[in-house]
């Protein structure tokens, strides 16, 4: 993720342990260099490809970076501290407004499997297309010209671009934000409006121009398609499926918090960006809260299983194997009245868990249970 404020591009694992990957919290600048020696400028955004090199969106130095699993941080496109709308090849390239003109950087990336790096170009409301050799050109959008036209390339307007997401067909989604409508541009830049009415910020869900956004700024897609966006106006997290239906899945409109809990229980503040993976988790990055947030599928079950071979009863102990929803964490825990529940084992999802209690022979009843924490 990119830590904006402190200047720094972190790593979080599965069970949550944070590492800083590059850049030094809270040293702010443009250097290239490897770990702690890298220098960023209010990063904004981050996207991986199938190699684990992370391209970011390093917003107050008007550039595009690129580093390595290890660290290595180089500059793939444009020159730090210097703003501008020019197409070109590493260097020579430009993004952003200059600030005392009311814009702003690129703040949103996203990477196709070919290595194209996709740039929400926020101040000049363009989306740019960046090769792996950091040719840099404008695929749809004109330069400081905003708007909500469809269109092909420079016929299209935007209004402050700010998220970006690819899928396999390289078709780029873009969250709109002062539109508060999510785009969609075709490889050869052919911009339509998935949903969202162009000026219109509410919440209502719905089917294209009758669902609504406020200034939504980040958006993931799914290999079925289907957009995932963190609509920051209203503090939810939304999903757009391939035809242009929208639901809420996560928060309630307008009201903000950091309650973890299931559909309009949860609460979010402000989410800023937001991510999808194999298996339709949602990784939100709850901008307010200075939290990662995670969301798991509503429609996986938990499942014991005494009857496969080896479980049950067996050689005196007692065994069963689970199946659950993928990255979530499991805890079995252990009874003998049914009031008092001791913790067994904390184990989580790839596939087919198997759990087998050594302590089981010594008591004459125990009851088990599994749960979600």
């Amino acid at each position: 993720m990119a830590d904006s404020d402190n200047s720094a591009i972190r790593n979080v694992t599965p069970a949550g342990v944070v590492t800083t990957l590059a850049g030094l919290a809270g040293e702010s600048g443009s250097a290239d260099g490897t770990g702690s020696a890298a220098r960023f400028n209010l990063p904004y955004s981050v996207a991986v490809d199938g190699a684990g090199n992370l391209y970011m969106a390093d917003t107050g130095n008007y550039t595009i970076r690129k580093a390595t699993p290890t660290g290595v941080v180089t500059t793939l496109a444009g020159l730090a501290g210097e703003a501008g709308s020019a197409d070109g090849t590493g260097s020579e390239a430009r993004f952003g407004r200059p600030f005392d003109l009311g814009g702003n950087g690129p703040v949103g990336v996203a990477v196709d499997s070919a290595g194209n790096v996709y740039v929400a170009d926020t101040g000049n409301s363009t989306i740019r297309k960046v090769t792996p050799a950091g040719v840099v050109t404008t695929l749809a959008g004109l330069a400081q010209n905003t708007g909500s036209t469809d269109g092909t390339g420079s016929a299209a307007r935007f209004s402050y671009p700010t998220g970006v997401a690819v899928d396999s067909a390289g078709n780029v989604y873009v969250a709109d934000k002062l539109n508060n409508t999510i785009r969609k541009v075709t490889p050869a830049g052919v911009v339509t409006t998935l949903a969202g009415l162009a000026g219109n910020p509410a919440s209502a869900d719905g089917t294209g121009s009758a669902a609504e956004f406020s200034e939504p700024r980040g958006v993931a897609v799914d290999s079925a398609g289907n957009v995932y966006v963190a609509d920051t106006g209203n503090s939810t997290i939304r999903k757009v499926s391939p035809t242009g239906v929208v639901t809420t899945l996560a928060g309630l409109a307008r009201i903000s918090g950091s309650t973890d809990w299931t559909g309009s229980d949860a609460r979010f503040s402000y989410p800023g960006g937001v991510a999808v993976d194999s298996a339709g988790i949602v990784y939100v990055a709850d901008t307010a809260n200075n939290t990662i947030r995670k969301g798991y599928p509503a429609n996986v079950p938990l499942v014991m299983v005494t009857s496969a071979p080896g479980f049950g009863f067996n050689g005196g102990q007692f065994g069963f194997s689970l199946t659950g929803p993928a990255g979530r964490s499991v805890v079995v825990e252990a009874s003998t009245d049914l009031v008092s529940w001791l913790p067994l084992w904390t184990n989580t999802f790839t596939s087919i868990l198997n759990f087998n209690d050594l302590q089981s022979g010594d008591y004459s009843n125990r009851f088990y249970r599994a749960r979600l924490p």
